[in-house]
């Protein structure tokens, strides 16, 4: 149980540590065009992201898959670039587009996985029971994302259903943050 709440913990504070602001931004970028009422759709597509960054994990865990970790912190705001530039497209909610975004969901949540792979390799070297650490942490990871969900969402709320603003303003304007914060990363780590 000391190995479930530490890789646990490890996994929540990858993502609510200021140093998790990529991933923040993503989860930003990718909640930016859903409202509360769609919290469903959008804990598929964040579960999507973990299984991604779960996979990625685990094959470089068992030495799988290595790469330089400069091209990964390079392609992490990429990610971020790419999913927010998505959310100026014109609305489509067809199954077709569902699915596209549960792909890029998936996808990107690979590449975001390898960004931290090789921390958590060497952690996870020396432990007897790695499927349950990497669950556990998987879980905390999962935990950690759907508090900041939750906290997008509920500002959401407030600004598009009390304040009045309309729904594309602020999609529009969560995704220029996010874009203008991933290009800023990338052209740091070029």
């Amino acid at each position: 149980m000391n190995n479930f709440s530490f890789y646990f913990n490890e996994g929540l504070h990858h993502i609510l540590s200021i140093d998790a602001i990529d991933h923040q931004l993503f989860l930003l970028a990718l909640c930016a065009m859903y409202l509360i009422n769609q919290w469903k759709q959008l804990l598929v597509l964040i579960t999507a992201f973990t299984v991604g960054h779960c996979i990625t994990l685990a094959l470089s865990v068992f030495n799988l898959i290595k790469i330089n970790s400069n091209l990964v912190e390079f392609l992490i705001p990429c990610t971020i670039i790419m999913m927010a530039a998505l959310n100026f497209r014109p609305v489509n909610k067809n199954s077709t587009t569902v699915n596209f975004n549960y792909f890029i969901a998936l996808l990107f949540g690979l590449i975001h996985g390898l960004g931290f792979a090789n921390t958590i390799r060497f952690m996870l070297a020396k432990d007897q029971s790695l499927g349950w650490s990497l669950l556990s942490f998987n879980i905390g990871l999962e935990l950690g994302q759907i508090i900041v969900v939750t906290t997008i969402l509920f500002i959401s709320y407030i600004v598009v259903n009390k304040l009045k603003l309309k729904q594309q303003w602020w999609v529009y304007l969560l995704s220029s943050i996010s874009l203008i914060w991933a290009l800023k990363f990338a052209i740091e780590r070029f």
